[in-house]
């Protein structure tokens, strides 16, 4: 096997690893574990060649050199693979950064600049095992209309033989039924509740926005003010019943069950730094989430200056959260053409805005030949990220189910992307 492959990088890697929070973990008695470095050097070589299953791993155990020189020979059950691996997850956020802090060791990893995005990745839940607010109301009617049938039936035909059908199952079948839709009624009312918050704070925000411009101008503005949110659930909003922590999002496929991945990933290396995965169809609430993961990384590794982001997390707001952060933010106020023209490639820088808000000077900013050529380097970094982990990797499905288990999998992905490709920085 080759001094500079994957598997003994792992390896080497994996005893550079403080995981004493894991081996602690174990208590005396009964047959020894497995050793839990070996475990991890494992999960991460598997996810990093595209190998999810736990069947699969405990197969490759058999069948594959590099699988067999991090196990030693040994061939761990996939019943075991995966208890370790579901067990173990919610310590992988601390050997994520300690890989960062081996990757700044080795002088390959310096903070600095950042691109930031998203990406759709399927739940583990077909998008057919969901049911919506409107059919879970015309479903509920509909089954006690039959109820009130079947007991009529037994009112009327008491003691007149055999049925041709048992009531009272029919009976139970219905109750359990709608049980399950009263669960899923009460799960759309708490998330809508939660929406309504969220829709009704960004709304006094838009009001509060007009009228200071209002005041600006010494006029009222022309167009339409903005809508009020209305409360409570809508006709399409949906729960699932395999994972109720996914939801329906927009993907190039069409709409899928899904959760929206998040990665921050620096410019020079493309090393993805911070990571975490939300309920969030769009990107617009993503980064107060990116840029707490992103202040919890230690001071050794450096201070990111600027971030560069897609028009879906442009706000007013998300502009000043990176400023309060001390990062420069990119973000285009509106789609940006993949072919521009010739008046738009050659325009000239037009003169900065005297007394800009952060909006303003963020749009200068962006216009200008350096502005642009750092937020170009967005398509070529945090992209091919994305693009690498879903055709190189394979990872287009979650296995695991659950907000809490899908967060420490998406994790572990994120890592092992980061030794698959500080693998290679090594040797550059």
């Amino acid at each position: 096997m080759d001094e500079n492959s994957l598997a003994r990088f792992v390896v080497e890697i994996m005893e550079q690893l403080d995981t004493r929070a894991i081996e602690q973990a174990y208590g005396g008695g009964g047959s020894p574990p497995y050793p839990p470095k070996m475990m991890l050097a494992l999960l991460f070589y598997c996810y990093a060649r595209g190998i999810f299953s736990s069947r699969k791993m405990e197969r490759a155990t058999y069948e594959l050199i590099p699988v067999l020189f991090i196990t030693g020979g040994t061939h761990p059950d996939h019943d075991s693979i995966n208890t370790f691996r579901k067990r173990f997850l919610n310590t992988l956020s601390d050997l994520f950064v300690q890989v960062l802090q081996i990757a700044h060791g080795m002088g390959v990893l310096k903070l600095g600049d950042i691109s930031l995005d998203g990406t759709k990745i399927k739940a583990n839940a077909s998008k057919h095992k969901a049911m919506s607010w409107d059919y879970a109301g015309k479903l509920e009617a509909q089954l006690r209309s039959e109820i009130d049938e079947l007991i009529r039936r037994a009112e009327s035909e008491s003691g007149q033989g055999q049925q041709e059908i048992t009531i009272p199952a029919e009976l139970q079948r219905r109750e359990v039924r709608l049980a399950k839709i009263a669960e899923v009624k009460a799960e759309l009312k708490r998330r809508a509740a939660e929406r309504y918050a969220q829709e009704q704070a960004d709304y006094v925000a838009k009001l509060k926005e007009r009228e200071e411009k209002e005041q600006q101008r010494g006029r009222k503005l022309g167009g339409k003010a903005p809508k009020a949110p209305e409360p409570g659930p809508q006709a399409k909003d949906q729960a699932n019943f395999t994972d109720g922590d996914s939801r329906i999002m927009p993907t190039a496929s069409g709409f899928e069950q899904a959760y929206n991945a998040q990665a921050s990933v620096d410019i020079a290396t493309m090393l993805i730094v911070g990571q975490h995965v939300s309920q969030n169809p769009n990107d617009k609430q993503e980064v107060a989430p990116a840029l707490a993961v992103l202040s919890r990384l230690p001071d050794d590794l450096g201070s990111i200056a600027k971030a560069a982001a897609d028009s879906g997390y442009f706000s007013k707001d998300n502009t000043r959260q990176f400023e309060k952060a001390a990062i420069e933010p990119y973000m285009p106020n509106g789609r940006q053409h993949h072919n521009p023209t010739l008046e738009e490639r050659f325009a000239q820088v037009p003169e900065a805005p005297k007394d800009p808000d952060s909006v303003d000077a963020m749009a200068h900013r962006m216009k200008t030949e350096a502005g642009k050529k750092f937020y170009a380097q967005r398509k070529s970094t945090v992209e091919p990220v994305f693009g690498i982990i879903k055709e190189v990797m394979n990872f287009r499905r979650f296995m695991l189910r659950g907000l809490d288990f899908v967060r420490g999998e998406w994790t572990l992905v994120c890592l092992a992307f980061n030794l698959k490709r500080l693998c290679v920085l090594r040797l550059v």
